[in-house]
């Protein structure tokens, strides 16, 4: 495991607008990854053009995992190695309310990665990979479904991205207004904002042997 940083380990991974709300250490960053699932990946495509890929992931140790159909041209791409990415996790606190227009904003907790993700082709690499990732987006799912079939894991591709070039970006608490405006008669503060699952909706054909279990639940 990389050893833990206070400074920025690269100039690309530096905040610079509001330098206070960045974080470098790998617990912080390590903590925000795992409170989600869901990521933004962006690259430039053969066509020169950039793309933004969603995709859910997973983490072990210092390593992102990130999967797609194989046939996915980008992909393909990505798998190559050679293509510089920008992967981004973010999750909503609350959406602040300030006096003035100009300094609403919201509470956040953010992760930036770049670096170049290596496609994982060995069989039983890429079948821990599935295992991390499923496990990471519904806890113990995997022990619970049936496994990828020699032609489904075939059709996935699956990378593992580095998390040597990472930063985290916070925000947290009230608005911060200009002094003047502090006496203006207009509410102000924070609106939480958190993901709240709703009541699990069974699939018509569930087994009846499967009707009784408890649905298992997103992290």
């Amino acid at each position: 495991m990389a050893a833990d940083r206070s400074s920025p380990p690269s100039q690309r991974t530096q905040v610079r607008r509001l330098p206070l709300r960045g974080a470098y250490d790998r617990e912080t960053v390590h903590a925000i990854l795992d409170a989600g699932f869901l990521c933004h990946v962006g690259f430039v495509a053969d066509a020169g053009h950039p793309v933004v890929l969603p995709t859910g992931y997973g983490r072990r140790g210092e390593t992102l995992y990130l999967h797609g159909s194989a046939a996915s041209a980008m992909l393909r791409r990505l798998k190559e190695g050679a293509v510089e990415l920008c992967c981004t996790v973010t999750h909503l606190d609350g959406v602040v309310l300030a006096r003035s227009v100009f300094h609403h904003s919201m509470n956040y907790r953010s992760v930036m990665i770049f670096g170049r993700a290596r496609a994982i082709e060995d069989e039983a690499e890429k079948l821990d990979a599935l295992e991390v990732i499923t496990n990471h987006i519904v806890p113990g799912r995997w022990a619970q479904a049936r496994l990828p079939t020699a032609q489904e894991l075939k059709g996935t591709a699956v990378l593992g991205l580095p998390l040597e070039e990472s930063s985290a970006k916070i925000r947290v608490g009230p608005p911060k207004d200009e002094e003047e405006d502090y006496e203006l008669p207009v509410w102000a503060g924070v609106i939480p904002a958190r993901v709240a699952y709703g009541a699990p909706e069974p699939d018509p054909h569930l087994n009846p042997a499967g009707a009784g279990l408890a649905a298992p639940r997103p992290r």
